[in-house]
């Protein structure tokens, strides 16, 4: 069976397969990805930390405000 005038041509059968398959593809990724981001996640437990129960000592605590000190936004809008 051929196919009548410029549908015979084998490249534009080609690029009509690639178009198919692309389509296909295409859209069964973005199924895919859907039922990904629909599907409920299990929460997460919450993690301990010792910090939580176990107050710091003032050089603990001075420590930390230094290096949140440096991680703070400078004038410029960048970190220092």
């Amino acid at each position: 069976m051929t196919l009548p005038g410029q549908f015979s041509d084998p490249r534009v059968l080609t690029l009509f397969g690639l178009l198919a398959v692309s389509a296909a593809v295409w859209v069964a990724l973005g199924l895919r990805a859907r039922t990904r981001r629909e599907r409920p996640l299990a929460p997460l437990d919450r993690v301990w930390h010792p910090q939580e129960t176990i107050p710091l000592t003032p050089a603990e605590e001075r420590a930390f405000g230094q290096v949140v000190s440096r991680l703070s936004v400078g004038a410029a809008g960048r970190i220092r």
